[in-house]
């Protein structure tokens, strides 16, 4: 099974180049090493406000590992606004038969 990650921060205005820069970086790294390919979106009412997405990530073990390292290598957080943090999600997809079941134990 795979899963997906997504990884929001919000990045300082003035950063916003060195932090498109950075980010290309980590996805041509992890692209070369985990054979992933990121994605960058923004928040529609806040464009500082910005999401990595990795999509079919089969070893989260490797995968997370990978990640940390790209983005430190990268120097993302210098591009981020004071007291922010990069917050990373793990999503699978949703099994009918899982659905199904918890919603019937919450009934």
């Amino acid at each position: 099974m795979s899963v997906s990650y997504y990884v929001y921060y919000r990045v300082s205005p003035a950063r916003h180049d060195a932090a498109r820069q950075a980010v290309a970086a980590m996805f041509l790294n992890l692209r070369e090493t985990q054979g992933i390919d990121g994605r960058l979106a923004c928040r529609r009412d806040d464009p500082d406000t910005w999401m990595e997405i990795y999509e079919g990530v089969g070893d989260e073990v490797a995968f997370g590992s990978a990640l940390e390292q790209a983005a430190r290598h990268c120097g993302i957080d210098a591009c981020l606004k004071p007291g922010a943090a990069r917050k990373t999600e793990i999503f699978m997809p949703l099994n009918r038969d899982r659905a199904a079941a918890r919603r019937s134990a919450a009934e």
